[in-house]
């Protein structure tokens, strides 16, 4: 099973970043998390540029996620929502309409924050915009507060329970994602 990880954040020393690397340590057997980079590069999305020829990093956004099995999408919360960003580039994995690399992609989201809410808002936005994109959004919020808290300097993870759960989350996509037939022998 292969799941890319996205983080919402282009910012160096993300906190997203961080705990999609802690569920890269956290994943269970027989799954291949890789994290994908990309975000900066994408243009805002433009329907001339859809229609006259696409830009080399939206065709490698588009060829990424739709080769993965699933996605793990991890979001900072910017003004009580998700950053633009991450939202251009579910815009541009959202087309064409029907034939589109979300369409019917299971994913789930996580994510952290400095603040005491741990980018709640933002995860149950950023569930509403995959489903209306055509994704198959599993599994609950994972509301990682206080993250400055959670990492040390050099970015391990230091909340064990906060590793179970990543590893949880990863178990219920893996198995959502997962061919039916493979679900009916498991």
């Amino acid at each position: 099973m292969r799941i890319l990880a996205v983080s919402g954040s282009v910012r160096a020393d993300s906190y997203n970043t961080l705990l999609l690397r802690a569920a890269l340590e956290a994943a269970p057997e027989g799954v291949e998390l890789e994290l994908w980079e990309g975000l900066g590069e994408l243009p805002m999305y433009d329907q001339d540029l859809e229609d006259g020829g696409l830009p080399v990093s939206v065709r490698r956004l588009r060829e990424d996620w739709e080769a993965a099995d699933a996605i793990l999408f991890s979001t900072p919360e910017y003004n009580g929502s998700i950053p633009g960003g991450l939202k251009n580039a579910i815009d541009w994995a959202s087309r064409p309409k029907l034939e589109a690399a979300l369409t019917n992609l299971t994913v789930a989201v996580v994510g952290a924050s400095t603040g005491q809410f741990g980018a709640l808002w933002a995860q149950t936005d950023l569930k509403k915009v995959l489903g209306v994109a055509g994704a198959r959004v599993v599994g609950t919020e994972i509301p990682v507060a206080r993250a400055q808290e959670r990492f040390a300097p050099d970015g391990t993870l230091l909340d064990d329970e906060l590793r179970a759960q990543l590893r949880l989350h990863l178990e219920t996509l893996a198995a959502a994602a997962a061919p039916v037939e493979t679900r009916a022998a498991a």
